[in-house]
């Protein structure tokens, strides 16, 4: 049975689950990451006994628009409904705020998981989104 609540710190647990899932950008600043994580506003475990196998972390102000910085479930632990729940917690945490956003890869993987769950796209919003080019 997963257990879904406000994350337990543990560094190597973290680190553990985005290197399961080969997000290197973040894992390659261990330090950055962390401090990322404690930052943020909201970010909540889902466990298995007491293995982090899932996390959500959200950054905002809480009242007008939230961003859903990350969503990660252990590649193991994939289509059976732990992203879904993690997701499901922070859309009901926070049904009062308008805008609640996620930038996400773009295949079809993640589109159709993302529509499932309700979102649209930007294009289907009506709106555009820029990324600072670095």
């Amino acid at each position: 049975m997963i257990d879904y609540k406000a994350l337990i710190y543990d560094e190597d647990a973290i680190m553990d689950l985005y290197l399961n899932n080969e997000w290197y950008a973040y894992t390659n600043n261990k330090d950055e990451l962390l401090k990322g994580i404690k930052n943020s506003i909201d970010v909540y475990g889902a466990y298995n006994a007491d293995k982090l196998v899932g996390l959500i972390r959200v950054v905002g102000d809480k009242e007008t628009i939230i961003y859903i910085q990350d969503i990660l479930v252990n590649q193991e632990y994939q289509r059976k409904g732990i992203g879904t729940k993690l997701i499901k917690i922070i859309l009901d945490k926070y049904e009062h705020v308008r805008q609640i956003v996620l930038i996400t890869d773009q295949t079809e993987k993640q589109i159709n998981f993302y529509k499932s769950i309700g979102f649209i796209t930007l294009h289907e919003a009506g709106v555009i989104a820029f990324k600072f080019k670095k």
